[in-house]
């Protein structure tokens, strides 16, 4: 069996009296997309925290590669060949495009202010943006675009491994859509892995090969994107359904 790329073991992590983690495991293959799913509160981001060295879990143990993360030079190591979409864009509002999209190739010895530009604007190329956005600044553009120039830093440096979180919010439905798309298209160019965090089920089936569920800080199921209509387990099914009656009580 191909050994996962990432893979997170019995990971807690908790804040005061709060288990926000409580035993998560995951793992994720060369190539392979793996979408979470789960409510507001369930450990989404804080998972995706911890699988970036941001946090520190409480306890388990997180490989890169086959590689513990449990010292600053493997983080360094799985950081530099890690690409991050982030829910809000998290563009740098006094950059322009390229320098936004070049950002990790300009922090890099022996990379040229020239170098670097071309390379954004090819970048820019494959998420369907014109050299002309190369100088505009992010306020200039619209929420899609926005969505566009990060996914085109995520991919920038044609990394192993893409996180996303929330891709697709705060977009309308056309527009989401366009993101998905662009996603699977450079993440499968790349023969990237990749693991998305999302409450989005049209963005989950679309972009996902596999589909886990976190609940309560762990993983209640986990299957093939095709199958999450027909888990047979409730959760899942009250949540791809949208549905208030059933054993996970809306959060008010």
């Amino acid at each position: 069996m191909t050994q996962p790329l990432l893979q997170m073991t019995n990971v807690h992590k908790a804040f005061g009296p709060k288990k926000i983690l409580q035993g998560l495991d995951i793992d994720v293959a060369p190539g392979k997309s793996l979408v979470i799913i789960g409510g507001s509160g369930t450990g989404k981001s804080v998972s995706l925290k911890c699988a970036l060295g941001l946090m520190k879990p409480d306890d388990g143990e997180i490989l890169f590669d086959g590689e513990k993360l449990n010292k600053k030079k493997a983080r360094e190591a799985m950081l530099a060949r890690t690409g991050m979409l982030f829910q809000g864009g998290a563009l740098f509002d006094s950059l322009p495009i390229w320098q936004n999209v070049s950002f990790k190739l300009l922090g890099k010895s022996g990379t040229s202010k020239s170098d670097a530009k071309d390379h954004a604007i090819e970048t820019l190329k494959k998420v369907r943006l014109g050299s002309e956005v190369a100088d505009l600044y992010p306020a200039e553009l619209s929420g899609g675009m926005q969505k566009r120039v990060g996914l085109a830093r995520a991919i920038a440096t044609r990394p192993d491994l893409i996180f996303f979180d929330e891709p697709t919010t705060g977009l309308d439905p056309i527009t989401a859509d366009a993101i998905n798309d662009l996603i699977v298209e450079q993440v499968k160019g790349l023969g990237a892995a990749s693991v998305s965090i999302t409450h989005d089920m049209p963005s989950a089936r679309k972009i996902g090969d596999e589909i886990a569920m976190l609940y309560e800080g762990k993983i209640i199921w986990r299957g093939p994107a095709d199958t999450v209509d027909d888990s047979g387990n409730e959760y899942v099914d009250q949540f791809v359904h949208g549905r208030a009656e059933g054993p996970i009580q809306p959060a008010m």
